[in-house]
């Protein structure tokens, strides 16, 4: 291989663009140029692309990252950009944004479920080749531990949570705040331990809005009971969750109003914040790690694969790195489906955990 394209798309993730710079430099190292394509698959139909290295007669190889991709790397967001492109839900769109990728020799996408689909039907259907790297921080990409950007927004969680813990401390007030997450309570039940959270609510539970209430109303009656002498109630509640994070409150505060006067609950929705700031130490090793494994093998010949962490399932492909192997992007998205679905059973083991440490979290 003598060329090939990077992009990011879907949701950022902090680490995309660490993972950018080290899959340029192996690449470079190589003698491969590498080219960047702008705003995700969008970039293929408004033929957006960048380079990504520069030719030198300083390296072995040749090639050398370009300086504004090395400055980059250690922030969040994306350096090329990332977006949805509805065009490439259409087969008649694949098809145009295949032509585009005729140029170059293989392809890396970055991103999550939606960006990994679109690599492997672009495998499928016009056999470009193309390796995956998983970045999603709800950590609901099947075959792999963990994504790039969990442990950023898990960081941030924490750290505002831990934040809102000591102003409800000073007036003894509970808080519920809510984090990402539509389709995957990880941050939240990851979150709910790591902050010491009285109650965690995520959608793979299953409760409705009645059960919800009464949990959230139970966790603040335990927390302010005469002889706990707590001055804080913190309750994680997931985006998922369909209960408004202001109508819950209200509603648990008209629960309480007779058995406990005054209470004061507050709502805090976190949002997008938990999407930005630099990678955390685990995520750029991460990334770098995902790489390494993802170039080494687009340039080994695989294709229509993605690299995953740690992986529980013996079956992935060893890279260079043990603790990366590679999986069928159909294995993949597979594996993505049942965990959206809640029929995995890596879901159904977190429930399972969260529930045991149910009891805990309300002591």
């Amino acid at each position: 291989m003598k060329r090939i394209a990077i992009l990011t798309s879907g949701g950022d993730a902090p680490g995309m663009n660490t993972a950018l710079r080290a899959c340029t430099l192996i690449a470079a190292q190589r003698g491969v140029e590498v080219v960047g394509i702008e705003r995700g698959y969008d970039g293929l139909f408004d033929g957006k692309v960048r380079p990504l290295t520069r030719a030198t007669k300083s390296t072995q190889s040749g090639w050398a990252p370009i300086l504004d991709l090395e400055a980059a790397a250690h922030l969040g967001g994306s350096f090329l950009g990332s977006a949805r492109c509805k065009p490439f839900y259409t087969k008649e769109g694949r098809v145009e944004g295949a032509k585009a990728l005729r140029e170059f020799d293989g392809l890396i996408v970055i991103g999550g479920n939606g960006s990994l689909t679109g690599a492997h039907l672009l495998s499928e259907e016009h056999s470009i080749k193309v390796m995956g790297i998983p970045a999603s921080i709800d950590n609901d990409v099947g075959c792999t531990s963990t994504a790039i950007g969990v442990d950023t927004a898990l960081n941030t969680i924490v750290e505002a949570c831990d934040r809102i813990s000591d102003t409800a401390r000073a007036h003894r007030r509970a808080f519920v705040v809510e984090v990402m997450g539509r389709q995957s309570g990880y941050l939240c039940m990851a979150s709910a331990i790591a902050a010491g959270a009285d109650a965690a609510l995520f959608l793979e539970e299953g409760r409705g809005e009645e059960e919800i209430v009464a949990v959230v109303a139970d966790a603040v009656r335990r927390g302010f009971a005469d002889d706990r002498g707590k001055q804080r109630v913190l309750v994680i509640k997931a985006e998922g969750i369909e209960v408004p994070c202001t109508k819950l409150v209200r509603l648990v505060e008209e629960r309480l109003q007779s058995e406990i006067p005054g209470v004061e609950i507050r709502a805090t929705v976190l949002g997008h914040l938990v999407r930005g700031g630099n990678p955390t130490f685990l995520d750029r090793m991460v990334a770098s790690r995902f790489a390494l494994g993802a170039v080494m093998s687009l340039l080994g010949g695989e294709t229509d694969r993605m690299v995953a962490w740690q992986s529980a399932l013996c079956d992935g492909k060893p890279t260079v790195d043990r603790a990366v192997t590679t999986f069928s992007l159909t294995r993949v998205l597979e594996e993505t489906s049942a965990m959206l679905t809640g029929t995995s059973s890596v879901i159904k083991a977190r429930v399972q955990l969260m529930q045991s440490a149910a009891g805990v979290l309300s002591l």
